[in-house]
């Protein structure tokens, strides 16, 4: 109450009040509250406030005890002083989520969750033994009953299950919370790395944005985001955007006299200024509704818990790069977390789909198989026997059923390959860290796999394909063009000296060149580029800019106009001695050579400069700097006599009327290395356009030298203008047809603004004239970049030149802004879709065979010939590990050569198709020969129909021992998915691969020899090995073979694994409403790919895939439908679908369609 008091009668006693204070606030004449309610004022309340309480602005800073011109003193405990007093400027980050959250969230696994039920179930068995001794009248129980060493060791087989879901959930966990970590450690790089200029003790300096302190001077410009409240001291024409604090998207003016208020979060659009910091971190604007968030999301997180399940990557993307922008990010995120998130990845709708497919075929196994075992124990015991059911049997008789039953889970779980969701995200976890080396910086983890797939890219040219070095190589002065810089003593000296001025004066004073830091190196540029380039040319002209900039300072400056990208100009007005005034003038030159009506002759002197001489200029001139790749920048200047001050608002008035010094060519050289990755795109079937501010001659220039555009081709360059011309209708409407017509040529886009951008990045995202829909990756580093990366398939931002609010957008950020690392992104991409293709192709194969294996061996010999433990040795060892070794496999330029994957291009191809059936042929061959005739080939007793309580029989070691041996050497062919020839390639570049193919070897040879009744493994000789050993190599021998038979010859080869044709998704998404599939994707976000979208689901995908059945007689038009069913954007429509798979159903439509593949 006293402050408030002491606030509303300061006018009275202004004395007492500050003494009141001064306990509060530690010497200084401010509270906090009262900077807080200060700053929750705008315009001309502000104002007023300011007025009653301060007096002025200068009354503010000297009870901040600062300076408006010399700033703080820098000494160290006045700054620790107003960090207490005032907090720091930093806003403390979300709790991240706990390891044990993560670990629970991995367990909400289908998949797991089934083999967590088997795991107890079978453990619960193992140590339920039957009541009563076996009585003779319960019949010949020890027939297939399990021998004792099996009894023992019953419990093995669920805590092996159990410890393979461990592992599984470990791994996921551990992979997101080191991602977490990660990308907190980026956050913490980038936040450090952000620096703000402020004045202390007179002098400019870059500090971090946390070091800021209330009461700091802090010097703004355009570009910048404000990282703290303040209010403005002097400013140039400063307009602030506020929208990410109040919504309201039109540009608010700030001056000293009218707006002074700035807040933290906002950005500065246009002109500059100072201004004194009055609250940071949770005090500022941002801050306050940053907390509010936090507290109001912890209760809102309770209630949504349902809604929306995140995973550590997605809580991670919440926290924006930087806190101070947090409210508005925040903001942000709250109105997207109601919008359904982007589809799901291409490879994740794949393995859903595939995942399901696997589940179905092995649950049909497995009750196969448990049916038959129960059918055969039931007739031969009481129909050929004829028994009769006794009541003190029971328990017997359901501990055959369990048996039986834990036959059919065992066969379930080989069925099911667990391993898919570690490899992929292994694969991916793998990827993103080796990207980090190769600059990629992976914000999403599924941007990475996308990648891979990407068809086209929209490329910046600034900095992304140029260095970013701009320098002056050509120029027009006193009538001469010269295509080198002039010797100074060629040029007069009041031209020379009207350029010195007119460039040192007429551009920030923030942007400066440096000595360089080493010798021989380039001289260090800091601030805006384009005008370092033109202060290079100052310095190249053996001139200096620093002593005109000390001798008028920039608070000299009479008036700025500051450039912004309406005007595409600069001017600055100056004092002369004698009461008159200059104007210096800069900017794109086909807008300032409009304006000049006079020019400098080659002895200084004016001349008359009419548009017929302009027309001469630009042919002669300009055109040919363009088309050298140059931009073309005009430097005038204009005399106000001291009588004839104009009105300074009225900018057409001032800015007109000038006198043209010269026209300067910078060149902004293009990156050496990028060619040759523009090629490289190109070749891998990808479209690289140039999307740019610049005019369309210096573009189609620059492009040229990248080769996005080559000589000969058919291709259009177009400008923002005749591009919307193009594309819309008379209503001034977007239509996608016309843009349908202008995308696919289009390689330059010049002078485009950002809504441009955005627009073609979704109109080619829209688009669906292709045979598929395309993938568009964008690069953007400013602001205005936002949208347009949002939007796109894969957002890449600038890492150095790059803006906070491109990096929020965007889903990989370039560290070193280069385009080449975009090339290395697509490698990464494609190769963790061939490496999760690898493991499948290994891991069906095994797959197929073990459960073929167990299923004939239980009904035929009423055991399976591999003992539980033993396949899930095989399932989980092999799994696990071999997913290591194939999804670590790095990527080779080889890669680049081929065109993208489509969205429906199945996972799993012919030929792995046939290298899968091929293989199971061997191995099914091999273990049945073993298994009927193996006890004769090797002189042993026979394993078949062993008597009770034996132990484990070599016939079965070998069995087991073969089949392992088989599976580790076609580990090595699975290494190669296009049929080719030498699997070895590269296979030392991989010491992942060998450790792990020779580690499972030795864990092998242990195992058999000292396995004993846990494994039901018997020592094996020398020679036994050796044969086992012989008959694995022979894998690599039949692989060979199979590569020899020509996959255009198996026409009845099915492809699995296709992409989600659209039809399914409706169905599935009528049945399950849209609240379940949101849960669903959500789940789906994450690193790892749910598996089994569905066993719970199957029934809804009953009908589907009947509908499949009726049209998948012929693989062309199944392929063909799904491409079509892809380009059915509308999926709601449900009549289309049905249409669709009517005439994919009739193969003459299908045939007769020009698109089509050859109906096999």
């Amino acid at each position: 109450m006293m402050g408030d008091m002491a606030n509303s009668s300061i006018e009275f006693h202004p004395k007492p009040q500050q003494q009141r204070e001064a306990p509060h606030a530690g010497g200084f004449g401010c509270t906090l509250a009262e900077l807080r309610s200060l700053m929750e004022l705008r315009g001309a309340e502000a104002l007023q406030k300011v007025q009653e309480a301060y007096g002025d602005v200068s009354g503010l800073c000297r009870r901040l005890k600062t300076s408006p011109t010399e700033g703080l003193a820098d000494n160290a405990n006045d700054l620790e002083k107003r960090r207490q007093i005032y907090g720091q400027n930093f806003i403390p980050p979300k709790q991240p989520k706990t390891f044990l959250q993560l670990v629970w969230e991995a367990l909400q696994d289908v998949t797991l969750i089934i083999l967590e039920v088997a795991a107890i179930v079978s453990l619960g068995l193992s140590f339920y033994a039957p009541p009563g001794e076996e009585s003779e009248a319960c019949g010949n129980v020890s027939a297939g009953a399990e021998d004792e060493g099996e009894a023992e060791a019953g419990w093995i087989e669920g805590a092996a299950i159990l410890l393979s879901v461990i592992c599984v959930v470990l791994v996921t966990a551990f992979n997101d919370w080191s991602k977490e970590k990660q990308f907190r450690g980026l956050q913490s790089r980038i936040e450090q790395e952000q620096k703000f200029t402020v004045i202390r003790n007179g002098q400019l300096l870059q500090v971090p944005v946390a070091a800021l302190v209330v009461g700091d001077i802090a010097q703004i410009k355009y570009g910048d985001l404000l990282p703290a409240d303040g209010v403005l001291i002097q400013g140039n024409d400063l307009k602030i955007d506020e929208s990410s604090l109040t919504g309201e998207s039109d540009h608010v003016r700030k001056s000293a006299d009218k707006d002074p208020m700035l807040l933290s979060g906002t950005h500065v659009m246009e002109g500059s200024g100072r201004m004194v910091v009055t609250a940071v971190g949770v005090n500022s604007q941002t801050g306050i509704i940053f907390t509010l968030l936090g507290a109001g999301g912890e209760e809102e997180e309770k209630k949504d818990k349902k809604a929306k399940k995140q995973d550590g990557a997605v809580a991670m993307e919440m926290q924006p790069l930087k806190s101070a922008e947090g409210g508005e990010m925040e903001e942000r995120e709250k109105k997207k977390a109601n919008v359904p998130k982007k589809e799901k990845s291409v490879l994740q709708g794949k393995l859903t789909k595939l995942a399901v497919q696997i589940g179905k075929a092995g649950l049909v196994m497995s009750a196969i198989t448990v049916i038959i075992l129960v059918l055969y124990f039931v007739i031969e015991t009481f129909v050929i026997e004829g028994r009769v059911w006794l009541a003190e049997c029971t328990p017997v008789y359901v501990q055959y059923f369990v048996k039986f039953f834990i036959i059919g889970v065992t066969v379930l779980v080989v069925a099911v390959p667990e391993g898919l969701p570690l490899a992929v995200t292994i694969s991916l976890a793998y990827s993103v860290k080796k990207m980090m080396r190769d600059n990629n910086l992976v914000r999403h983890l599924d941007a990475c796999e996308t990648m891979g797939n990407a068809t086209a890219i929209c490329s910046d040219k600034t900095g992304t394909l140029t260095t970013n070095r701009m320098t002056v190589v050509q120029s027009y002065l006193g009538d001469t063009h010269y295509k080198e810089i002039p010797a100074p003593s060629a040029l007069t000296p009041k031209i020379l000296d009207l350029l010195v001025h007119a460039i040192s004066i007429n551009s920030a004073y923030t942007t400066k060149i440096l000595p360089p830091e080493k010798e021989g190196a380039l001289r260090r540029q800091v601030g805006n580029k384009t005008e370092c380039a033109l202060l290079g040319f100052v310095l190249d002209l053996k001139q200096d800019f620093q002593p005109v900039r000390e001798q008028i300072p920039e608070d000299k400056l009479y008036k700025v106009y500051t450039f912004n990208s309406v005007r595409k100009s600069m001017s600055t007005v100056i004092c002369m001695p004698d009461g008159g005034f200059r104007l210096f003038s800069k900017g794109a030159s086909e807008i300032l050579l409009k304006k000049c009506t006079n020019i400098l002759n080659s002895n200084g002197e004016l001349r008359n400069f009419r548009p017929r001489d302009r027309d001469d200029m630009v042919k002669k001139i300009i055109e040919p700097m363009a088309c050298d790749g140059l931009r073309t920048i005009c430097i005038a200047y204009r005399d106000f006599s001291a009588t004839q001050e104009p009105d300074w608002d009225n900018e057409n008035e001032v800015v007109g009327d000038l006198t043209c010094i010269a026209v300067v060519g910078i060149e902004d050289p293009v990156r050496p290395e990028v060619p040759e990755a523009i090629r490289k795109c190109q070749r891998a079937g990808i479209t690289v356009r140039m999307v740019t501010g610049d005019n369309i001659n210096t573009a189609r220039a620059i492009a040229a030298k990248c080769g996005i555009i080559q000589p000969g081709e058919d291709f259009l360059c177009l400008e923002g203008k005749e591009f919307n011309r193009r594309i819309r209708n008379e209503k001034g409407e977007i239509e996608q047809e016309r843009l349908d017509k202008v995308w696919p040529k289009l390689r330059v886009l010049a002078r485009s603004s950002p809504t441009d951008k955005h627009t073609l990045v979704k109109g080619i995202i829209d688009s669906t004239t292709g045979e598929q829909r395309q993938v568009v990756a964008v690069t953007g580093d400013g602001t205005n970049d936002g949208p347009a990366l949002k939007k796109a398939d894969v957002g890449f931002a600038m890492g150095i030149a790059g803006t906070d609010v491109a990096k929020e957008a965007s889903d990989i950020i370039l560290t070193d802004d280069n385009f080449t690392s975009i090339v290395k992104a697509v490698m990464w991409g494609r190769n963790v879709y061939d490496s999760i293709s690898k493991f499948l192709q290994f891991q069906l194969t095994v797959n197929v065979v073990a459960v073929i294996v167990a299923f004939t061996g239980a009904c035929i010999t009423q055991d399976s010939p591999l003992k539980a433990v033993q396949m899930l040795w095989v399932n989980l060892i092999m799994d696990t590990f071999a997913s290591l070794a194939l999804a670590t496999e790095p990527p080779t330029e080889s890669l680049l050569l081929r065109k993208p994957y489509g969205r429906d291009k199945p996972l799993i191809s012919r030929t792995m198709m046939k290298n899968i059936l091929g293989h199971a042929v061997y191995q099914l061959t091999i273990i049945f020969t073993l298994l009927f005739v193996g006890e004769l080939f090797f002189d042993i007793d026979s394993g078949r129909n062993a008597p009770l309580h034996s132990p484990p029989s070599e016939h079965y070691t070998i069995i087991f021992n073969t089949f392992v041996m088989m599976q580790l050497f076609n580990e090595i062919n699975a290494r190669k998915i296009h049929g080719e020839r030498n699997v070895f390639h590269g296979i030392f570049g991989n010491p992942i691969f060998c450790t792990i193919v020779l580690g499972t070897f030795a864990i092998q040879i242990v195992i058999v020899q000292f396995g004993g009744k846990p494994f039901s493994c018997s020592p094996l000789s020398t020679e036994q090995w050796l044969w086992c050993l012989f008959v694995g190599v022979g894998e690599l021998v039949w692989g060979q073979v199979i590569a020899t038979i020509p996959t255009s010859q198996l026409k009845c080869l099915k492809e699995a694994g296709h992409g989600p044709g659209k039809d399914e998704m409706t169905d599935e998404e009528l049945a399950e409403g849209e609240e379940e599939i949101d849960h669903a994707e959500r789940e789906l976000r994450r690193g790892q790919i749910l598996w089994f979208r569905g066993l719970n689901r199957i029934q809804t995908q009953m009908e589907v895939v009947s509908t499949f059945k009726r049209s998948g007689s012929f693989q062309g038009a199944m392929r063909r439908r799904s491409s079509v069913l892809s380009q059915l954007h509308d999926v709601t429509n449900l009549s289309t679908p049905t249409h669709v798979i009517l005439s994919a159903a009739n193969p003459t439509s299908a045939a007769g369609n020009p698109g089509s593949e050859s109906i096999p």
